[in-house]
């Protein structure tokens, strides 16, 4: 075990809003015991949702310019690799070793896809290919790529980031361990046990077949529920954004005391999650807050800081 990151989400309660209410967010944070902001990333998720994570990812890194931002998980395969790098080694000099890229393929809801020109069907395919190409692009070299999904001949994108930007696989099928195996630098798992968590790492570890162990930066991603209120919360909050019942997460999202949830992640700490993100709904966004800074702290009297 090299560390653990606690992290808490960046997403819309704390970006939108005047300037004044998101300096003083932005404060409350850095002097919690919370370790790094965590980004969603939709085009256009259900009736319209969405953020896009790497404007996300820049303005918080600006607001917090001591704090890692982790995007969780990044749509790639909704947008072409040779921007995407631009971005990164933008971000890579505005917020040098700051940035963990996590990458997804979506597909909770298939009209998302189709509307950026991307068959559901494939975006596993699609994502796999524009992984190879932003680690080629992100090199510094001049590189060239022919695929069935986009092309590109010489392309360089200088300065190349440094340090490198970790890149972490979400997903829980086989599909994400593999990919995971071939592409990523960890796993960030979501809606799984610790048991399943135990199993995934191990099984990464028997396909990437390297002696790496110790490199891996795995992580999990939760909702939680705090507060009085904090069953009602975390169901009011997940079942508004995926439209399904929230007995259908329920055994995966912890909700109640600091103490409880803490005691709940320590399984999948013990597992070998280093990052942990954290969708905390509590009755507002200082309560949530409050809750993680807790969380966080209780863990890290076990498990040192990432």
């Amino acid at each position: 075990m090299q560390g653990l990151s606690i992290g808490i989400t960046g997403s819309d309660r704390f970006l939108m809003g005047d300037l004044q209410t998101r300096t003083g967010l932005a404060k409350k944070i850095a002097d919690s015991e919370i370790d790094h902001l965590f980004v969603a990333d939709h085009i256009s998720f259900h009736s319209g949702l969405g953020m896009d994570a790497l404007i996300n990812a820049a303005t918080l890194a600006a607001m917090l310019p001591k704090m890692t931002i982790v995007t969780g998980v990044y749509l790639l395969a909704l947008r072409h690799p040779v921007p995407v790098a631009r971005q990164l080694s933008s971000l890579s000099l505005s917020a040098p070793g700051r940035l963990i890229f996590g990458v997804g393929i979506g597909g909770e809801d298939r009209h998302e896809m189709e509307i950026c020109g991307v068959d559901p069907s494939k975006r596993g395919k699609h994502t796999n290919h524009s992984l190879t190409a932003i680690r080629e692009l992100m090199s510094g070299n001049e590189v060239s790529y022919d695929c069935e999904f986009f092309s590109y001949d010489r392309a360089r994108i200088s300065p190349r980031p440094d340090p490198k930007i970790p890149i972490l696989i979400g997903g829980r099928s086989e599909a994400a361990l593999t990919r995971t195996a071939k592409h990523g630098d960890g796993w960030l798992g979501v809606w799984v046990s610790s048991e399943r968590f135990a199993g995934a790492v191990t099984k990464i570890a028997e396909l990437n077949r390297t002696d790496r162990e110790d490199q891996w930066m795995h992580g999990i991603q939760v909702w939680a529920g705090v507060g009085d209120k904090a069953r009602e919360n975390l169901a009011q909050g997940m079942e508004a954004i995926y439209k399904i019942p929230f007995k259908k997460f329920e055994r995966y999202s912890p909700y109640g005391t600091a103490d409880k949830i803490a005691g709940f992640l320590c399984g999948y700490v013990k597992s070998g999650a280093r990052i942990i993100n954290i969708e905390a709904r509590g009755s507002s966004i200082e309560e949530s807050i409050e809750a993680v800074s807790s969380i966080s702290a209780l863990l890290h009297k076990e498990f040192p800081r990432l």
